[in-house]
Formats: C-alpha cells, structure tokens, sequence
C-alpha cells in the first residue's frame, strides 16, 4: 500500500496504517489487510483507476442490501470521495472459516428473505456500478411519471445499455445484434408472471460470496438494484459454485413461478452482456448462442 493511499484511509478511520498485508482474489481491485496503530484490523480495496464514485456507490450497495437483515453483508467504515485523491472502500474485516453444515440452506432462505424485503421500484435512486461498467438505473422512460414494468425496465436499463456499448466497442456481431431484434420483440411474452421489484444483490456469482468466521454465508461486492428476483437466480447457475441444496433451500422458502427453468437463459443475458463489454473474445458466442435458443 502506497504512502499516499495508507495516510487517506489513516485519515478516514481516525488513526494510522501501522502495517498492510495485500491480499490475493480481487479481479479488478487491490486488496489489503491493513492493521491501524490502536489495533484495528480491517479491509481495505483500492483502485487508482476506477470510475470516480464507484467506491462510494458499493458502500450505498452494502448498506442498502444490509437493511434487509437477510444475510451478512461486511460492515462499511469509510469510502474515499469521488473526488478526492486516493479512490478506497474499507470494511469490517470478515474472517473465514470452513462452511456450517446448514450453510446451504442459510444461503437459499436468506436470500429468499432478501428478495422479500423488496425495492421501491424497478431500478434504483441512484445509479451505481456492475464490475467496472456503469450500470444505469433510472427509470424506464425519463418522460415518464409512471413507474417501468419490469420488461422495460429488463430491455432499456439492461440488454439495450449493454448492447449499445458492444455495438460501440466493435464487439456486436450481426448475429448476436439479429438475435435481440428478435428478443425484444418476444420479450415481454418471456419474462414470467408479474412480480413486484425485489432487493437484488445484481452480481452473485461464487466469488462474491464469502464464508464467514461463524462458517455463515457473507455477500459482498454488490450492484444493487430493484429487478426481478430470478436474476440473481440466474448469475449463480452461470459459473457454478452453488449446490443444488441453495436453490432448494430458496424455493421452500418462497416459491419460484412456474416456467422458471425455462427463463434462465432469458435472466443469463445481463451479465454475460457485461463479459461481453469487460472481455470480449468468447463471451460473445455464448450470448450468440443463447439468443437463438431464447427467440
């Protein structure tokens, strides 16, 4: 950790950086354990290149997903200022241990209880950040005093933002941009039964998924929103790393709509849109692919 990052996030805590370990697992950030002069050990990312303001919305993220008391989302102590020099987040440190053995079902009937606690709409009141993208949330139509449907919504503020960035970063094949033509146009027929907006974590894969030291589950690196709850659902089966036990666990708690099956394909867009506009290369053939099964 640099001078100048170590004496912003001394400054932020109310004491000094006597020692910072970096730690290994971050994508995008830099990470470290960083022990304060009177004791404190705490967590500390940092990114010099990150979008100014994207610290500062995780830590909106984190506190809104914790006012659900679902599940445990670490504790923020401070968040550097758009902008102000050294870009960091610090919180609580979580320590980690081996997985309880109702770990499972923790995780699925918190996150049922999660997605209960509800939004106030479609979208948020702020917009925020998805990896290093900007993920907008407004509502559907700016002209518009009526809240979006969830299909408005799901198109303009998700699969057309993301669209727009590929087609503008040379990365829509006429495939892939033939195939949400047709997408849109069956689009609200797929979506499901109408739901009212539910409290997502918005980027659940397993690396945002810790165990704590209680071996209960921690969610951190979220890019909330108000959505449909079958997305959430959706990311965790994209790259694995979730027994069959959590999604049981989910269902008992708060039944899935008949059909469900059927649309994760549909809520798998989003955030292989994301690889799309993060990584290219491969990305784009599975979204190629998934559009010809889906329309």
């Amino acid at each position: 950790m640099d001078a100048k990052l170590g004496a912003a996030v001394g400054a932020a805590l109310g004491g000094r950086v006597a020692a910072a370990r970096s730690l290994a697992g971050g994508d995008i950030n830099q990470a470290y354990e960083v022990q304060l002069d009177d004791g404190r050990r705490v967590f500390v990312k940092s990114n010099q290149r990150s979008p100014r303001g994207m610290f500062a919305a995780e830590a909106r993220g984190l506190a809104w997903l914790a006012e659900a008391g679902a599940l445990r989302v670490p504790r923020v102590l401070a968040a550097s200022e758009p902008d102000g020099g050294a870009q960091f987040l610090a919180l609580e440190l979580v320590g980690s241990a081996a997985p309880a053995g109702d770990f499972a079902e923790r995780l699925g009937r918190g996150l049922a209880a999660l997605h209960r606690h509800g939004a106030p709409r479609f979208g948020l009141d702020h917009d925020n950040f998805v990896g290093r993208l900007p993920q907008d949330n407004r509502a559907a139509s700016s002209t518009s005093s009526t809240p979006a449907t969830w299909p408005e919504f799901y198109r303009t503020r998700r699969l057309e933002a993301q669209l727009r960035r590929a087609v503008d970063g040379g990365l829509a094949s006429s495939r892939l941009r033939a195939g949400f033509d047709r997408l849109f146009a069956a689009l609200p027929d797929l979506v499901g039964p109408d739901e009212p907006p539910s409290r997502l974590h918005g980027d659940l894969w397993g690396g945002n998924l810790l165990v704590d030291e209680a071996g209960a589950p921690c969610l951190i690196d979220p890019a909330v929103y108000g959505g449909h709850r079958e997305i959430d659902l959706a990311m965790m089966r994209l790259f694995g790393g979730f027994g069959a036990r959590v999604f049981d666990a989910y269902d008992e708690a708060w039944p899935l709509a008949p059909g469900h099956e059927e649309r994760v394909g549909l809520y798998q867009l989003y955030p292989l849109m994301v690889h799309v506009n993060l990584f290219g290369g491969g990305y784009v053939q599975s979204v190629e692919s998934a559009l010809d099964r889906l329309a």
